[in-house]
């Protein structure tokens, strides 16, 4: 699934720089609001759907080459948050969507998790 049919799912607004969502495929998502799960479960490629807005989260997504972020619950991240993205070519995206709604949009558009746990 492209960035921007993604983001027309979730109808979310693009407040990053970068204009070509077309360009950007992401086929796995991970959603979470405790950065020590993001970088232990959160693969390589995968979106991160997310309500934390602090640049924490960008550098997070450079480590783990997270290829955009969409922030949930109406939530606006710092702009020095937007400007870290910006310069590292991740896109922002923002959706009134709660985490759970977001989640089961994509889920039922066929996003899959980033990991599949086999066991608990």
């Amino acid at each position: 699934m492209t960035l921007q049919e993604l983001a027309s799912l979730l109808d979310a607004k693009n407040v990053s720089t970068s204009d070509d969502l077309n360009s950007i495929i992401v086929n796995n998502a991970y959603a979470c609001d405790l950065m020590s799960d993001v970088l232990a479960f959160c693969t390589p490629g995968s979106l991160l759907l997310t309500g934390l807005t602090n640049v924490q989260i960008v550098r997070t997504a450079q480590m783990l080459d997270i290829p955009a972020i969409v922030f949930v619950r109406g939530k606006r991240p710092l702009e020095e948050t937007i400007q870290l993205a910006g310069e590292n070519g991740i896109p922002i995206l923002l959706t009134r969507y709660s985490m759970f709604e977001a989640c089961g949009i994509l889920f039922a558009k066929g996003m899959k998790p980033c990991h599949d746990i086999q066991e608990i």
